[in-house]
């Protein structure tokens, strides 16, 4: 639009060329009908070029009517003004004009007032656009004798009329700049010099045209140093800066020496019981308090930058620094390990932009964070053996699966095999190894502490006495086992069997730390807490316990790997010769038992580890678990009961479905407890026992059956998991005539349970 002229086709000089050559053809054309097409047609155009030069002159008039207005309007004005069509050529101007920029008329609107501001195209395009939508528009804008209010009215579609005011600069830009001494310039928002007086040129060695050839630093701060790119080299400079009209800026410069004042460090900072430091924006140290050296161990006369003295940020620590002072970031706080005293030694680094004596740089606030970065790291230990805790629940629960189909449909196979088949070591094997997979998931669910216990009240002075001959077979002949027990060692609540594998695991590997031999000390104590312990994330309650203590005088454990000995599958033996499941799997044992366990070791001297279970108050009527006498082995009859089997895996279902009916019951399969309550709603269909998965997709286990007892209150219940999750144990006591059979069962198991329910 502006800055091009354009030129249009002439339609009235085509329409006449084309009403003549009409009009030829019909003079001299042999054709009647030809002759009549071509005249009516040339005649067509005749009277459309009368018509055109109709409306041309009629236009031409309304123009000439209009240049008159505007003469009578403007030409008087002492305001510059002119008129432009569509393109910007201009087609009139006032006599203010053509003494402000001399006659122009036919030249283009951005081509005159070139030399009075910068970029006229984009702003009279701007301009024009919005007066072609709301009727008129204006904007001040910066010249270079001040600025001008350019304003722009539409009097017609094609026709402008722009006025240029221009008012004389009252600051201390134009003449009167001139004169000062100090150096100064004006520029618009863009980082355009507009003006620079004669001290600046003098200093620069020439007329500046930006703002970034003339300062090294993009970001201008008023009251700051700077450096300034001057004739003789770089010169520093306290930059002050005026705000100005018209979007303008002003800059003075006072130039300061050439020599760096020397850095000094004021009482209070050097004296303030805070540790204080302050560097450059490139990251030398200028000064350091008292408290920042101590906790650095810095020499007065250190000369350490800040990447020297921090690191740990994951990116430079000097970006860290740069970003704040250039106030891309606000400063804040992060943790660094302080390098000059190793890389266990932590600082919370706070910075904080500051200027003094024009130059900026950051203030860095320091405090001690090697205590918070060492809880942090015992807080993520928690978590990651939170996290291990729910994952090996997980695969224990879907290996238990697995584990009762192999196991199952190894039983059912023996079933029809005698000694002397060939096959029959073979299922054997199969078995057995699917045992020791099933003990394996088993110490996975006691480090989850899922595994389904069957606490009761305990002598531990009895426990360990029958355990000590079975010890005394794995210490060999090496190792000496001394057995000492506490006076007044009251009962305890524990799963007796899992207590015994908490203590054989302990005396195996105070056993493997003492390769040539040595001694294992078992002993009791009753102990009574007065206060809270707090010992290694864990928090004892005051109370009685009763104490268990394993030491040994092997080979010990190194500081570094203390913290991970609980931790499954992680042991300091060689390949092959431990799982690292047996410390892991006491952990959950003692934790799901509701006691504590610690372990104190000091290499190359021995091992002690301390377990605390909590008192067990008798309650009235209550006596120590008598061991259950074996039931009489009752075989049913075949059609005297009738099963309905709820289980979603249907490897589980199939085995559990034949070895049912093998002992001659009717069994009726569900995959979900949906279809199983769907089975249940023929008033017809007899059920003796529910044997139902706990966790299924849909509806659980405890869920249905207690819908299902609404209306069958008589039916015996027995649930089947990979192990007891935490809602069971609480379901399960609101459901009556239940019990818990754990995965994986073997045939023998499936039928005892559900024959011990049929009779009870």
């Amino acid at each position: 639009m502006f800055g091009r002229r354009g030129y249009g086709p002439n339609g009235v000089v085509l329409l006449t060329v084309l009403s003549v050559l009409s009009l030829v053809i019909a003079g001299f054309s042999d054709d009647h009908w030809v002759r009549i097409g071509a005249a009516t047609v040339g005649l067509t155009f005749v009277i459309l070029v009368i018509f055109a030069r109709g409306l041309a002159g009629l236009k031409s008039f309304e123009q000439r009517r209009l240049d008159r207005q505007l003469v009578q309007m403007t030409g008087h004005d002492a305001t510059p003004s002119f008129t432009t069509d569509m393109e910007g050529q201009i087609r009139f101007q006032n006599q203010a004009a053509r003494e402000r920029f001399g006659g122009v008329q036919g030249a283009t609107l951005v081509a005159v007032l070139g030399e009075a501001f910068a970029s006229p195209s984009a702003v009279l395009y701007r301009l024009q656009t919005r007066a072609s939508h709301a009727g008129a528009a204006r904007e001040d804008v910066v010249s270079r004798r001040g600025h001008t209010r350019l304003s722009v009215h539409r009097l017609a579609q094609d026709r402008f009329l722009w006025r240029l005011e221009e008012f004389a600069d009252r600051s201390a830009f134009g003449r009167g700049a001139e004169t000062l001494s100090l150096p100064m310039l004006t520029a618009n928002k863009a980082g355009v010099v507009l003006f620079s007086n004669e001290a600046m040129r003098r200093l620069l060695g020439g007329r500046p045209k930006r703002l970034d050839r003339v300062f090294n630093s993009h970001t201008l701060r008023s009251g700051e140093e700077v450096e300034v790119n001057g004739v003789d080299g770089p010169l520093r400079a306290i930059l002050a800066e005026v705000e100005g009209g018209a979007e303008r800026r002003e800059i003075f410069l006072l130039p300061l020496p050439a020599a760096d004042p020397a850095a000094h460090v004021q009482a209070d900072f050097e004296l303030v019981p805070v540790p204080l430091m302050k560097f450059s924006p490139d990251g030398a140290l200028r000064a350091a308090n008292a408290a920042a050296r101590d906790q650095l161990h810095l020499a007065p006369d250190s000369t350490l930058s800040f990447h020297d003295l921090f690191d740990g940020l994951g990116r430079p620590v000097g970006d860290w620094l740069a970003d704040v002072v250039a106030e891309r970031k606000p400063g804040g706080a992060e943790v660094l390990t302080a390098r000059h005293l190793g890389p266990e030694a932590f600082v919370q680094v706070t910075l904080r932009r500051i200027v003094e004596a024009g130059r900026p740089g950051v203030v860095a606030i320091l405090q001690d964070a090697t205590a918070l970065k060492t809880l942090e790291a015992q807080f993520v230990q928690s978590q990651k053996m939170q996290a291990i805790g729910q994952l090996a629940g997980g695969i224990a629960h879907d290996f238990n699966n697995l584990l009762t189909a192999i196991s199952g449909h190894c039983d059912l196979l023996l079933l029809r095999h005698t000694a002397e088949d060939p096959a029959y070591a073979d299922l054997i094997q199969i078995h057995q190894n699917a045992n020791r997979a099933a003990a394996l998931v088993g110490q996975l669910l006691a480090y989850s502490r899922k595994q389904t216990l069957k606490p009761e009240r305990l002598d531990l002075g009895d426990v360990l006495s029958e355990l000590t001959h079975l010890l005394n077979r794995l210490v060999g002949e090496r190792v000496s086992l001394r057995l000492t027990h506490g006076n007044d060692l009251q009962h305890i609540r524990a799963d007796r069997r899992k207590l015994e594998q908490v203590i054989m695991n302990l005396v195996v590997n105070a056993r493997d730390a003492m390769p040539e031999g040595g001694t294992i000390n078992i002993e009791t104590e009753a102990l009574s807490l007065r206060e809270e312990m707090r010992r290694d994330r864990a928090a004892v309650p005051a109370g009685d316990y009763a104490l268990i203590r394993v030491s040994d005088t092997g080979c010990g454990i190194a500081p570094d790997r203390l913290q991970k000995i609980f931790e499954p599958f992680y042991t300091t033996k060689k390949t092959g010769e431990g799982t690292g499941l047996g410390l892991s799997t006491a952990y959950g044992i003692v934790k799901q038992s509701g006691g504590f366990i610690f372990v104190d070791s000091t290499e190359g001297e021995g091992t002690i580890f301390q377990l605390y279970f909590p008192i067990h108050k008798a309650l009235d009527g209550e006596e120590m678990s008598p061991k259950p006498a074996p039931k009489a082995n009752q075989i049913m009859r075949p059609g005297e009961g009738v099963v309905l089997l709820v289980e979603d895996e249907a490897p589980v279902r199939a085995f559990a479905s034949r070895a049912l009916r093998m002992r001659g019951y009717t069994v009726l399969e569900a995959d979900s407890a949906e279809e199983a309550l769907r089975t249940l709603q023929d008033p017809k269909l007899e059920v003796d026992v529910f044997v139902t998965d706990v966790v299924m997709p849909g509806m659980d286990g405890p869920s249905w059956v207690k819908l299902a007892l609404e209306e069958r209150p008589h039916v015996k219940v027995i649930f089947v998991s990979g192990y007891a999750e935490d809602a069971l144990a609480e379901m399960q006591s609101r459901i009556p005539n239940s019990v818990f059979l754990p995965k994986p069962f073997s045939l023998s198991d499936l039928a005892a349970t559900v024959q011990g329910q049929m009779l009870h």
